[in-house]
């Protein structure tokens, strides 16, 4: 069986991968001002990883893909989230300690920067959801090429 899928489908999937991820991470990024966040924003980066793999075939994915290299982000994805959940732990668990401290995430309600530590909750779970992802399609993918 032909892993090839064609130039025009290689072709759009080179133009199209980019701006899926360019979306998740803007999905990401504005996630407490907008529908959305962490978890949409990893899986829309995450389908740009099926893209690659349904276009370029599973042996061009597997050169590209580093088991643990993902494996150690999606633990940061998890540490960051856990960290930031703890910074105000002397007032409460999940206590957005950036925000009521004033500061530079403390600005004007609806502005990229005005809600203390949840774009970084965002970005710790977007970074877990899209390697976790990943790392399952590549196994389900590995494991049905052992079994035939």
């Amino acid at each position: 069986m032909s892993e090839d899928m064609g130039l025009i489908v290689k072709t759009m999937a080179r133009a199209t991968i980019p701006l899926i991820g360019i979306f998740g991470a803007y999905v990401i990024a504005h996630g407490h001002i907008t529908p959305g966040g962490g978890f949409q924003g990893g899986a829309t980066i995450a389908g740009a990883g099926v893209l690659f793999l349904i276009a370029f075939g599973l042996r061009e994915a597997e050169e590209h893909y580093n088991h643990k290299l993902y494996s150690v982000l999606e633990g940061l994805g998890g540490l960051t989230f856990l960290g930031a959940s703890m910074l105000g732990l002397s007032v409460a668990f999940f206590y957005n300690v950036l925000w009521h401290k004033g500061g530079v995430f403390a600005g004007e309600p609806g502005t990229l920067l005005s809600a203390g530590y949840l774009p970084i909750m965002n970005l710790a779970v977007g970074l877990k959801v899209f390697t976790g992802l990943v790392s399952a399609m590549m196994a389900i993918s590995l494991y049905r090429r052992w079994k035939e």
